[in-house]
């Protein structure tokens, strides 16, 4: 038996020792994610004709430049889960089950089955290793723009993603998950895992996207790990489905590291759950989360933030803002923002506020002769350019990507009295693609 099979029979069998994730686990008792035969495959069946792309055939992850901007090196390395040697190399360096490890504690654990299912299923992942182009100018940082697509390669998926940026290496990355009209019309299930790992001084700027069908079943975990003085800034533009889950576990072992993170979540008639877990090691260390929430009909929708302070990490700077607003029907809205605090010397805030929109804001935006709907969302839409401003705190880079547009258009969206049939935000920043 070659040790890439040896390695899928083992995580399905520690799945199958371990059992699926508990209806009580504290990290997932307001939204508990559907049984393990579902992420594995079993609950389905065969897949409906054309929902089995072929690993060449323009499905999965497509890279793409951004724009014009000047570009640095970029390795990227498509590698298949089934073979021995390819295997080995995507999980080199990474915690075995992808659920365990930086944040260490019990909550931490209860999201490992995912990890278990993850690696019994993958098929194919990418490696990007960005930065290290000779020359670049000395004493200022190179900076890499790059946009990463991704569609369902088959019904039922578990892609994999390691992003690398090399140390000094600035980069700003867009990665969007949507469904384009292709021969599956079949729901689908996925299982994603991102890994992403900077280096001393890095920065990494992550616009990601993710716009299930509504029918689709979706979990995306994202682990980071920052070197000394390196800035990871994450903004998430998420809508609702029959399950979707986000989930980031951000480590912080380093001194003057820094992590930012803004959501905007939109839940219509469907479930949406964002999971953020901050572990600061180090001192000097600065982490943020702030998420902004609308939810209409009958909706669920979650947000856990976990921000743990270690003993060692003094002068640590945190910050939770949760937000949530009801805009029609009868939604149920969870936001728990948490504080573990291991050291006196820290500056720690939190909060949540749920509630309607200001009555006085739609009446000054009303006077200008707009009506309620698109008073809302012009209301709306600048809480949310806001959010994305205190996270990048960049405004050309805001202006690069166009979010102005694409806030307005999610806002839009979710605010419709009648929905039209899904259809996913398209950024158009590149014109070439490297197929995976």
């Amino acid at each position: 038996m070659d040790s890439a099979r040896a390695d899928i029979l083992a995580a399905r069998h520690q799945l199958h020792t371990r059992g699926w994730i508990p209806c009580k686990a504290e990290a997932f008792r307001h939204l508990p994610p559907p049984a393990a035969d579902v992420w594995l495959g079993e609950e389905s069946g065969p897949a409906a004709p054309g929902c089995e792309a072929h690993p060449l055939a323009g499905a999965g992850w497509t890279l793409h430049p951004i724009g014009h901007s000047p570009q640095g090196r970029v390795d990227a390395r498509w590698l298949d889960a089934g073979d021995a040697l390819q295997r080995a190399e995507l999980w080199a360096g990474l915690s075995a089950t992808s659920g365990t490890g930086d944040a260490g504690d019990a909550a931490e654990g209860d999201a490992a089955p995912f990890g278990w299912a993850h690696r019994a299923l993958c098929r194919q992942g990418l490696r990007l290793r960005v930065g290290g182009t000779p020359g670049a100018e000395r004493g200022r940082p190179e900076t890499v723009w790059l946009q990463l697509r991704h569609q369902p390669r088959s019904a039922v998926e578990a892609p994999m993603l390691v992003v690398e940026v090399l140390a000094g290496v600035h980069c700003v990355l867009v990665e969007t998950h949507d469904r384009e009209p292709v021969a599956c019309q079949q729901a689908i299930v996925q299982n994603l895992q991102t890994h992403v790992v900077l280096g001393e001084g890095a920065t990494l700027q992550h616009l990601r996207i993710a716009t299930p069908a509504a029918a689709d079943r979706v979990a995306h975990h994202l682990h980071a790990r920052l070197g000394r003085g390196a800035h990871y800034a994450q903004a998430l533009l998420a809508s609702g489905s029959a399950y979707h889950l986000q989930r980031n576990v951000i480590a912080l072992p380093a001194e003057g590291a820094v992590a930012r993170g803004a959501g905007l979540l939109l839940a219509a008639d469907s479930m949406l759950e964002h999971q953020v877990r901050l572990a600061h090691g180090a001192a000097r260390t600065t982490g943020a989360i702030e998420d902004l929430v609308l939810a209409s009909g009958s909706a669920r929708a979650v947000v856990n933030a976990h921000t743990r302070i270690a003993p060692g990490a003094a002068q640590a700077e945190v910050r939770q803002r949760l937000t949530g607003i009801p805009t029609g029907g009868q939604p149920k809205l969870v936001l728990r923002p948490h504080l573990e605090i291991h050291h006196d010397q820290v500056q720690a805030t939190h909060s949540a506020t749920w509630g309607a929109l200001s009555e006085e804001a739609l009446f000054y935006a009303r006077q200008r002769g707009l009506d309620e709907r698109t008073a809302r969302g012009l209301i709306v839409q600048g809480m949310a350019g806001a959010l994305l401003q205190r996270c990048f705190a960049d405004d050309a880079l805001l202006e690069t990507l166009d979010i102005d547009t694409l806030l307005r258009a999610a806002v839009a969206r979710h605010l419709a009295p009648h929905r039209a049939p899904h259809r996913a935000p398209h950024l158009t920043l590149g014109t070439k693609a490297q197929h995976g």
